[in-house]
């Protein structure tokens, strides 16, 4: 008859090593030998009760490969399968390209079990310090230091990037939770709710079309720049109360919008009333 195994693993010392190892034996059975890389015993248990928690799970090899996964591999992986359209904006996905290659160029070499939230607090504070360069025919030209917001949208795209992994059980934790942002932002993410009465006061000191852009904003939910500023009269349907949708941030936005009467129709009526003989609803001086 087989010996009977008295424990699921063993914490020992080798002569060869100041480390402390593991043992322990996979869901198949095999032995399972490995450095911790830790002079404390305390820490060595934990990371013993971490590998057979993954074995109990079925996910030890998936953990294992976490901790020899560096940023530059995850990142690759990461803008291929969750960052391209259909699973989110080629917008969006250009704003990961360029935090990714900013990421790059400080975490590339390190592994993803490796960086911690100190090391994020410290890219953050040294990229506020960096000034924006932009590429022009007679060189590069400085335009001021990065902006705090723009500053923490990378480190909202890092998070999402480490959350994926933590699902993907790459991680044991994202370090970013860990993380103060150095700099005040001020109205991210705090929006407030305009009541009626708000919107009438606003619209009320507002000329005629600011008071025409809220109402329609507010009865269609059309978006600022990407649909209502370049939006021509010949995609208002005032006859059937819709107006046409032709460019939109996402593929299901390109349609018709139905028009509630009588604000947005109204709304829609005043503005072509004012904007002239041009096809655009919105005219411009310097740009025709």
């Amino acid at each position: 008859m087989p010996r009977s195994r008295e424990c699921d693993g063993v914490v020992y010392r080798r002569k060869d090593t100041p480390f402390w190892w593991i043992r322990y034996r996979d869901r198949n059975g095999i032995r399972r030998g490995e450095s911790t890389f830790t002079k404390d015993w305390q820490e060595a248990q934990g990371i013993l009760r971490e590998r057979l928690h993954a074995k109990d799970h079925n996910v030890l090899d998936v953990v294992r490969k976490g901790e020899n996964l560096s940023l530059d591999q995850w990142a690759g992986f990461f803008l291929e399968n969750y960052s391209k359209p259909p699973v989110r904006a080629e917008k969006t996905h250009q704003v990961n390209l360029r935090v990714v290659k900013h990421l790059k160029s400080a975490f590339a070499a390190r592994k993803l079990v490796d960086i911690t939230a100190d090391d994020l607090e410290l890219y953050l504070r040294d990229r506020l310090r960096k000034t924006v360069r932009i590429k022009t025919a007679l060189g590069y030209r400085d335009k001021g230091a990065l902006k705090p917001t723009t500053v923490h949208q990378e480190l909202r795209v890092f998070r999402r990037m480490l959350n994926v992994a933590v699902r993907k059980k790459f991680l044991q934790a994202n370090p970013c939770w860990g993380v103060e942002f150095s700099v005040t932002v001020r109205g991210l993410f705090r929006p407030h709710y305009v009541t009626w009465s708000e919107q009438r006061l606003i619209e009320s000191h507002a000329p005629p079309h600011l008071r025409n852009v809220i109402q329609i904003i507010t009865q269609t939910g059309v978006r600022v720049y990407k649909e209502l500023t370049p939006m021509r009269k010949d995609q208002v349907d005032l006859a059937n109360a819709t107006v046409w949708i032709p460019d939109s941030k996402t593929p299901n936005d390109v349609a018709e919008i139905p028009l509630t009467p009588p604000l947005a129709v109204e709304a829609f009526k005043n503005q072509i009333r004012i904007s002239g003989a041009g096809a655009h609803l919105f005219s411009s001086d310097k740009n025709p």
